[in-house]
């Protein structure tokens, strides 16, 4: 099991961009492949993007496409999710996700139910 510690949320405005970061603690997260999913309030939580364990391999939800980039640095044991051009449905509490797990199918990859590990979110809030 690894530990995993988001930060970066915080208001902003929309048009705008801020960068969250989820520290894994133990030495297994190059194993792990990571994940950002997202809850709104009064909503289901959704799958936001996804990287491979070498970092090789990303994959997004459309809603998100050409604005999050997710990125990570093995040697920190730390993914990051870039967001830019933030607008008001963007906001929700934001988690990050690890899995030892490797899937055939990426759409595995999308279903919060196929991760072991959770962090404990950390607010993201967009002001029209």
């Amino acid at each position: 099991q690894v530990q995993l510690v988001e930060s970066g949320g915080e208001l902003v405005q929309a048009g705008g961009s801020l960068r969250l970061s989820c520290v894994a603690s133990g030495s297994t997260f190059i194993r792990e492949t990571m994940a950002w999913f997202r809850q709104a309030p009064g909503k289901e939580q959704e799958f936001v993007a996804v990287i491979g364990r070498d970092g090789a391999g990303t994959y997004y939800t459309d809603s998100v496409k050409g604005r999050f980039t997710i990125s990570r640095d093995n040697s920190r044991n730390t993914a990051y999710l870039q967001m830019n051009s933030l607008n008001a449905e963007d906001t929700a509490v934001y988690y990050c996700a690890a899995t030892y797990t490797v899937f055939a199918r990426t759409m595995y990859y999308t279903q919060k139910d196929n991760y072991e590990d959770w962090g404990q979110g950390t607010q993201v809030t967009v002001s029209s």
